[in-house]
């Protein structure tokens, strides 16, 4: 790696004192502090970055002990991280995640369960669990985390709060473990829309793609929700159609199919970026995760099938559509966020259904926005925006006029 270089004169890095963290939404084994620039767009911003994003003189968790013991320190700064530096905003710690990333629950085996403030008693999904807790107990007013199959999206929706899953490749992964670099992106949250169009400002540079007038509905995403859920998010549903005028609904088809597609090919990717570590340090996974391993090492076992010829079926199926309509809504997630607790075959319910919406944009490289939009026994529930590649920042701000 590159030696750390100092974006600017002053740039620290110093280790605070551990406070209590009643969301346990931060690393519990040191606290990590970068101190922003003097001026610029973000400051006075406070942000958290998942314990997948290098910081100079720190080991990288990845949330598991494993990992971190059998890892240096970084010897650089992952540059998303120094871009939100550089423009003023200050890191006041590194958050939870789920282990390797490789879990949509937000339950670590090792390090606890992050709050999730606005369902009590819920998870707050993952796997960047942490930094979408830390954003919505007002600990910070943005945070850092990934998406692969969902881990920014879905964790936004449960929590209450906004979540941008960019353009595959649009915002720089240099310094970021990867999981399945085919799907993996670098996403944040926030509570307010406002404030994500200025982060994307800074992290993600001109728009190649202006969205076609207009927004469908994914019919079939939305069958898949709750009923209760559809109900909640209908009023925004209409304002995102009054706002850019309603398209005829159109239907993916086969979304189970398409969401075992993503599954293997994100497995192979998984095995093949993860497999030599697990097999040289037999790490201790928490049980889902230990059989989720498990089942990448059997999926990369196997001579590869149509997948990848499925996927640039369905991603160029998707422009056609997205060339044609402008944007697609769907339901963020098919329900509430679930009891802590849980495990199972209802853990892996809900997986399913939710890779099932959320696989959509990740097959496809999309871009795709979480709005908070109502609430179903008192918990908060997302509406999504779907876009073309390259259209991040147009949807950012129809996420403010939306919100």
């Amino acid at each position: 790696m590159m030696a750390a270089q100092e974006p600017w004169p002053g740039y620290d890095c110093a280790m605070t004192d551990l406070t209590p963290d009643e969301l346990n939404a931060f690393i519990p084994f040191e606290r990590v502090h970068l101190s922003g620039a003097p001026s610029g767009p973000l400051k006075g911003v406070r942000f958290a970055a998942k314990d997948i994003y290098d910081i100079a003189g720190h080991v990288t968790g990845c949330g598991n002990p494993d990992w971190r013991a059998s890892h240096g320190p970084a010897t650089a700064t992952a540059p998303t991280v120094a871009r939100l530096l550089a423009a003023g905003a200050e890191l006041v710690g590194k958050t939870i995640t789920d282990e390797l990333a490789y879990s949509l629950n937000g339950q670590n085996f090792h390090y606890g369960t992050p709050v999730n403030v606005n369902a009590p008693g819920r998870i707050p999904c993952g796997s960047s669990s942490g930094s979408a807790s830390a954003v919505a107990g007002k600990a910070v007013d943005t945070a850092l985390g990934s998406d692969t199959g969902g881990s920014v999206r879905v964790p936004a929706a449960v929590c209450g709060i906004h979540g941008i899953r960019p353009t595959h490749g649009r915002v720089s992964l240099a310094g970021v473990m990867p999981l399945a670099p085919s799907f993996d992106t670098a996403g944040w949250f926030a509570r307010d829309a406002a404030l994500m169009e200025r982060i994307g400002a800074v992290l993600l540079g001109e728009d190649s793609a202006i969205p076609a007038p207009g927004v469908a509905r994914i019919a079939d995403a939305f069958a898949l929700a709750e009923p209760g859920v559809r109900a909640a998010l209908e009023p925004m549903a209409g304002k995102a159609e009054a706002l850019l005028g309603a398209k005829p609904a159109i239907e993916i088809g086969q979304l189970a199919d398409l969401m075992i597609t993503f599954r293997k090919l994100q497995a192979r990717e998984i095995w093949q970026t993860h497999g030599a570590w697990i097999e040289k340090q037999h790490p201790k996974f928490g049980p889902e995760v230990a059989a989720r391993f498990e089942w990448a090492r059997s999926v990369a076992s196997q001579p590869i099938g149509d997948e990848p010829d499925r996927r640039r079926s369905f991603a160029a199926r998707m422009a056609a559509v997205l060339g044609s309509v402008g944007l697609l809504l769907l339901p963020s997630a098919p329900d509430i966020a679930p009891l802590r607790g849980l495990e199972g075959q209802s853990s892996q319910n809900f997986r399913d259904r939710t890779l099932s919406l959320t696989c959509i944009a990740g097959m496809a490289r999309l871009p795709q926005i979480n709005i908070p939009a109502g609430r179903v026994n008192g918990c908060p529930v997302g509406l999504s925006l779907i876009g073309p590649q390259g259209s991040d920042r147009a949807m950012l701000a129809l996420a403010v006029q939306l919100s």
